[in-house]
Parts: C-alpha cells; structure tokens; sequence
C-alpha cells in the first residue's frame, strides 16, 4: 500500500500551547520502542505558522484565524497531493483545527466523491465564532467541513472580518460543505456545549458513546456506522486523543476528559472501518508532551495504536 506520512507541527488553533510537539513525542515513543515506523514511509513537513502566537488577538471568537485558514490551506494541499494519486495518507497534527485542512484536502482530490467522516474525539468541535465559548478553532473543524454556522444558537456578536475569514475556512481548496451530517459519526463525544448538542440533534449526526458501545457491544455498534458509511465512496478518520479516558491512559492533551475509551477499545473502532476498505486517511491529534503527567505516555499509547493499525493493514 502506498502510504505518506504529512507531519504537521502546528498548534495555533488550541487554546494551550504544547501540541506542536506531538509529533517529536510520537517519534521519541517510536525511537525507544525501536521501531522504525518513521523510517518505513515516506513523509512530508508543513510549514507552520506557530511564531503567530506572540501576536495580539484581534478575533477573539476566532483567535489566530487568519494564520489557522492559511494553515489548513497548506495542509490540504499536502493531502490533495498524495490523496489524488490514491495513496493512503496518514496525518499527524498538532491540534485539531487541522483536520479541516485534511479533509479539505480529500474532497479537493476527488470532488465527485462522497467523503464520509469518523470523528473518535470527546469533544463534537461543531463550533463557528458566532458559538464558540472560547475563539479557540480547534473547537471548529468539523463545522467549518460542514459549512455549518449555527446561527440558531448564536451567542457571540461576531466583527465583519472575523465572518469574511470565516467564509474563507468554510471554503478552503473546494467551495462549500466537504461532508453532509449523514455521512459524520460521533465516536466517544462527551465534552460538548448546548449550541453543539442543538446542532447535532437538528443535524442528525450520530454519535457512539463510551456507554453505549460498551453497553450494546462494539460489534453491534460498529456494523450500524458502517452501514451509516455505505453510501460513502471513501471514509476520514480523525483520532483525537482525549477520545481516550485521561485518568486511565495520561493528560497529555490539551483538553482531557475522563470517562473515555481505552486504547485497545480505539483500536478496534480503527481496525473495524479499515476493515471496510473505504478509509483512505487516518489523522491522528492533540498529543501535548508538555501536559503528560506520565512521562511521555500518551504518545507512547497513540504511537503505539498507529503502529499496530497500520502493520493491519500491510498484512
């Protein structure tokens, strides 16, 4: 299989700084568990914008916004490079306002194609400025994929510029939604706000909870969201790692959240939908060093994850 590794260092969408050394720590993990996992496939860094930190804040529902919608752009057309050729990409980012650059990507290589989403995250990031609790894009992402502003729930009075940017982020490398709500799936989301649940209820979105997959069986659960997924031509999946329950496994993430999966239940919902043959990108986010109250352990369980899905999927 031809596989491409895009490592991108950028945290500017987060609300704490750290994630842009995700990708250092998954390497070290590889490099002590030695393994040549980032050895083995060829790979490509983005160049980043994270020097914007140091600067004043003048969107402060959208904060950074101009250098995160440049971000994503670059990072799309990263993706689009290697997904129109029809190789399998693997992403790794620092936070999560990123993946919309990933799936901007995916649709722009193949426009004519229904993408379908799984979302494996404790948070919905169905936000837009006109919502956000924070300003913080990466609580944004999905909803820019959607072309969603949820204006049903609008709370913030949001500047004219700030919405022209926003328009450009809705629109990055094709104009309009890349994903419809049917073709999302919730895996573990369990951390959101009001304006978030209204929207995911009026939307439709689907969204397998820590309880429930336990509960009725992950078998069960996960042949519903494949069934969910059959209308899809090609399927992204985003592994957020606060997905993964922070008092089991660590708190290296920006945003942890107890109560969530452990790492051989995230396996197994990975593992599952490759077993589709749909999947053509895994991303894989949030992993923050600064924050591991364990050493480096939550990179060391995510590297680990990727490593064991991804030699699956060589056999």
């Amino acid at each position: 299989m031809d596989i491409k590794i895009i490592k991108n260092r950028s945290d500017i969408g987060a609300g704490t700084r750290g994630s842009d050394l995700g990708i250092d720590a998954l390497e070290i993990a590889a490099i002590n568990a030695k393994n040549d996992f980032f050895v083995r496939f060829p790979y490509e860094d983005v160049e980043t914008h994270n020097e914007s930190i140091y600067n004043k804040v003048n969107a402060p529902f959208a904060k950074r916004i101009v250098h995160v919608q440049e971000q994503c752009s670059r990072v799309a057309s990263a993706v689009q490079g290697h997904a129109s050729a029809g190789g399998f990409t693997i992403v790794l980012s620092g936070d999560h306002s990123n993946a919309l650059g990933t799936i901007s990507g995916l649709k722009a290589a193949h426009p004519d194609q229904t993408l379908g989403v799984v979302w494996i995250d404790a948070h919905a990031d169905l936000h837009s400025p006109f919502t956000s609790p924070s300003g913080n894009i990466h609580g944004m992402p999905l909803a820019a994929a959607l072309g969603e502003d949820n204006l049903a729930c609008q709370v913030n009075k949001v500047a004219a510029s700030t919405q022209m940017l926003w328009e450009d982020m809705k629109n990055i490398a094709v104009d309009g939604p890349k994903v419809l709500p049917e073709h999302v799936v919730f895996f573990g989301v369990r951390d959101t706000e009001e304006p978030e649940d209204k929207l995911m209820e009026h939307a439709g979105i689907r969204n397998y909870t820590v309880h429930e997959l336990r509960y009725r069986g992950f078998d069960t659960c996960l042949a519903e969201a494949k069934q969910k997924l059959e209308a899809c031509d090609q399927v992204y999946i985003s592994f957020d790692v606060d997905s993964m329950d922070c008092d089991m496994v660590s708190y290296g993430t920006g945003t942890p959240v107890s109560k969530g999966f452990d790492p051989e239940e995230v396996k197994c919902i990975i593992q599952s939908l490759l077993s589709m043959g749909k999947v053509v990108c895994l991303e894989l986010t949030e992993v923050n060093p600064l924050l591991d109250n364990r050493g480096n352990k939550m990179a060391e369980t995510a590297f680990k994850i990727l490593d064991e899905v991804v030699s699956g999927m060589n056999r």
